[in-house]
């Protein structure tokens, strides 16, 4: 079978060959610890990571200083919630020991989130609107009782939709409030500065931005409280401990300086051809439903439900196409999308939805074919299924009507 198109960038995307190079040295011959500084080995390892540094600061407008390497977002954002949250509550003596986030955040969010509420604390998870937005005067309201912290993601790595991280976050500051935001899905495609963004902590991965899997960063503004959840060694000025992956971190520092030069170009490019896929299928495939803002979403994301035929089966009908039906992170469990559901569709809509993430490298032509290929397998899923002759007489009887 030939190569399927590959159409997950959010899940991964793939090591831009410049990447490779970059970090080639650092596996064999450059093989220092950065931690050692006692000879050239050591301290070439240092300028690397250093340099590599600089790099993912320069990406999001921040002070070298202010980042800190992790093995991913995930890390990152268990560092910043539960990092974030003790030491919060640490410096106000244990009072208002209180989080606010949203029902359509990552695992990687609501599961920390979940712990520290096994800890004591208490957490507050904001509905959205059925577009998937956030409405900044709800997050006004539920800060009308003081909190600790606020996290909310910049890009949903389902359905792609936007929030305005800029108001969230100055209503956290202007509540006492400090302020999370995941980007990992939207720092390698939008133009982010974190000071204008205002946010205290800021979480990146590189496999999202064409750079190695296995390192990420939290971005932590000065002054910003936090605490260590890894300890042993004290690196990473005390806040996360353990022997720095010297390649990963410069084939980070090589993909962000990449994003930084590309994203513009990029980005227009993959919302042209994001746009030329649906409208291909909208023009095929009547009782298709677009799933979150068409305006305010990551320029390579569409997530579509395709009623009357689920999703796990067009998977299965789709082998030439790389394609998913939700988040990679929970890919596993047989269920309906939790962020799907929080916009309020039902369980038939949520089941048959697939996430379509355009990349960097697809082509015109390969979005062409899997127009052609997803409009042909859901025609004759839906040939088969009763659910999509029950919507075709509803419509029936609706027109006599």
């Amino acid at each position: 079978m030939e190569r399927p198109i590959y159409l997950d960038h959010h899940a991964t995307t793939p090591c831009d060959a410049r990447v490779v190079a970059a970090m080639q040295p650092y596996f064999a011959e450059e093989y220092g610890n950065a931690a050692s500084r006692t000879h050239a080995f050591g301290w070439r390892a240092a300028e690397a990571v250093e340099r590599a540094r600089a790099q993912v600061a320069a990406l999001v407008g921040a002070d070298p200083r202010e980042v800190v390497f992790t093995s991913g977002a995930t890390e990152a954002n268990n560092l910043a919630l539960c990092g974030g949250a003790r030491a919060l509550r640490r410096a106000r003596g244990g009072a208002g020991a209180r989080l606010v986030t949203c029902a359509t955040e990552h695992r990687a969010v609501l599961d920390p989130v979940a712990a520290l509420e096994r800890e004591g604390f208490t957490a507050l998870r904001l509905p959205v609107a059925p577009d998937g937005r956030l409405d900044p005067e709800r997050l006004r309201a539920a800060l009308a009782e003081p909190a600790l912290l606020v996290s909310v993601m910049h890009a949903n790595n389902e359905i792609g939709v936007l929030q305005p991280i800029d108001a969230l976050a100055r209503l956290a500051a202007e509540a006492g409030a400090a302020f999370h935001c995941d980007a990992a899905q939207s720092a390698g495609s939008l133009a982010l500065d974190l000071t204008q963004l205002g946010v205290d902590y800021l979480s990146l991965s590189a496999h999202k931005l064409y750079g190695p899997k296995g390192v990420g960063a939290l971005v932590v503004r000065r002054g910003a409280r936090l605490e260590p959840i890894l300890h042993g060694g004290g690196h990473e000025r005390g806040l996360r401990s353990g022997t720095l992956p010297v390649a990963l971190c410069v084939g980070f520092g090589a993909a962000a300086e990449l994003a930084r030069e590309r994203r513009e170009a990029d980005a227009r490019r993959l919302a042209a051809l994001r746009d030329r896929l649906l409208a291909r299928l909208e023009a095929e495939l009547p009782e298709l439903a677009v799933n979150g803002s068409r305006e305010q979403r990551l320029p390579g994301n569409l997530n579509v439900s395709f009623l009357g035929a689920e999703g796990e089966a067009l998977l299965a009908a789709l082998p030439e196409l790389a394609l998913s039906t939700g988040s990679a992170c929970t890919s596993a469990k047989r269920e309906a999308s939790h962020v799907l559901r929080a916009l309020g569709a039902d369980e038939a809509r949520a089941l048959s939805a697939l996430r379509f993430g355009i990349g960097r490298g697809n082509s015109e032509d390969e979005i062409d074919r899997a127009a052609e290929l997803v409009i042909a397998a859901t025609r004759r899923l839906r040939a088969l299924s009763p659910v999509w002759d029950e919507l075709r007489r509803g419509r029936k009887r609706a027109a006599r009507s």
